[in-house]
């Protein structure tokens, strides 16, 4: 059986997503293999209308939706920096919130902690730690660029651990 999971970093200026597929084998012995299906992110100008920025959001998430046909999507949890770029990225979040709500597609939240954790084993890892075990988990010998698409797959990757 294969399942197809989408991690997704939220932000406003830009949105990291990374999709991979979990395929479960039903032999003797169960394994499990997972691959990378595709990341990136989807950016919107500083300088747009904030009604336009997040029409963008809105539009180029259906289309992945569309494109990659997710059967659950995992989600960072917003974590608070200063108070007003937590703002924008809870209004870009209650976009991505409403696309999965009119998808009708389970999700999953996760603190940054259980991600660094769960890819780890340490929740306050470095963020280059994290890179390098989502790039070993994947079986790349590359790390995703940009961060917010590494980010993606690393929130993807944990939501793999838990089901």
């Amino acid at each position: 059986m294969e399942k197809r999971i989408l991690g997704l970093d939220p932000g406003l200026a830009i949105l990291g997503f990374g999709a991979i597929t979990c395929k479960q084998s039903q032999a003797k012995v169960q394994s499990t293999t997972v691959n990378m299906l595709d990341f990136g992110v989807i950016s919107t100008p500083a300088d747009a209308e904030m009604g336009q920025r997040l029409s963008t959001l809105f539009d180029d998430l259906h289309t992945l939706m569309e494109e990659l046909k997710p059967d659950l999507v995992a989600i960072e949890k917003l974590f608070f920096y200063r108070m007003s770029s937590t703002i924008l990225v809870a209004q870009a979040r209650g976009v991505m919130m409403l696309v999965l709500g009119q998808r009708r597609l389970p999700y999953v939240e996760f603190t940054p902690a259980q991600i660094k954790l769960a890819l780890t084993g340490y929740g306050n890892a470095e963020k280059s730690e994290v890179q390098d075990a989502v790039a070993r988990e994947l079986d790349l010998d590359y790390i995703p660029k940009p961060d917010d698409a590494s980010d993606a797959l690393a929130v993807a990757l944990t939501a793999w651990y838990q089901i």
